[in-house]
């Protein structure tokens, strides 16, 4: 290949790409922060996102906010309202539906495999985190240690893609606990049955973690979806 071939392969125009590394990476951290504080339940689904305020407290461009913004449209965690903003987005019980689905093929996948003791050490780290914010009557913050639990879970999976995917469907879920009028009513069984599969992990007892969380699943999903339904 000569040096004028060079010039006009592919990798030339990666070159004019350049700048746009920059933009891209502050946007995706941008949009990390902001997945990161709709998993704590800081924004709630419906709620309008002022484009101004939120890049004034993050220091960042308007330019760089709307890409982010577009990333977590992508994800199913904004709306796009034409002249009207950017919106939380409101979930469906059909969501919620589709979001367990794919949640008992991913954790159920995970709690079959032998976890490490750091593994181990993470989800009771989870648990004990959750049980303390139960102490404290902060259902918020046991929400969010519960999500983070899950995300433990997902972790024996041993898969960068699957850890992914479960950081955005649980930034999903998070909108949908919303639903719940109650939450201590909602969170606080689930409490118990986190520290009952720890338990169970910690006894490789794996068919018997994975019957657990299958009926576990099964009994939030219809919590939710009841939920959903004087809205129906």
């Amino acid at each position: 290949m000569t040096v004028d071939d060079a010039a006009d392969s592919p990798l030339s125009d990666l070159e004019h790409d350049r700048s746009r590394l920059g933009r891209s990476s502050t946007a995706e951290r941008v949009a990390d922060i902001l997945r990161d504080r709709v998993t704590e339940g800081f924004f709630e689904p419906g709620q309008r996102l002022s484009e101004e305020a939120i890049a004034d407290a993050l220091g960042v461009s308007r330019n760089t906010l709307r890409e982010a913004f577009r990333l977590l449209g992508h994800e199913g965690l904004l709306d796009h309202r034409l002249n009207r903003g950017v919106f939380v987005r409101i979930l469906s019980a059909e969501d919620v539906a589709d979001l367990y689905r794919v949640r008992r093929v991913i954790e159920g996948a995970a709690v079959r495999r032998r976890p490490s003791g750091q593994e181990l050490a993470v989800i009771r780290e989870a648990v004990a985190d959750a049980e303390r914010a139960a102490a404290d009557d902060d259902w918020r913050g046991v929400g969010t240690a519960n999500i983070r639990f899950h995300q433990a879970l997902v972790t024996l999976n041993q898969s960068p893609r699957l850890d992914e995917a479960m950081r955005q469907l649980l930034a999903e879920l998070r909108l949908v606990f919303h639903v719940m009028k109650n939450p201590r009513a909602f969170h606080e069984p689930f409490v118990t049955r986190n520290r009952k599969l720890l338990e169970l992990l910690e006894a490789d007892r794996p068919d018997e973690a994975a019957a657990f969380l299958e009926a576990y699943l099964d009994d939030a999903e219809q919590l939710l979806v009841r939920a959903y339904e004087p809205n129906r």
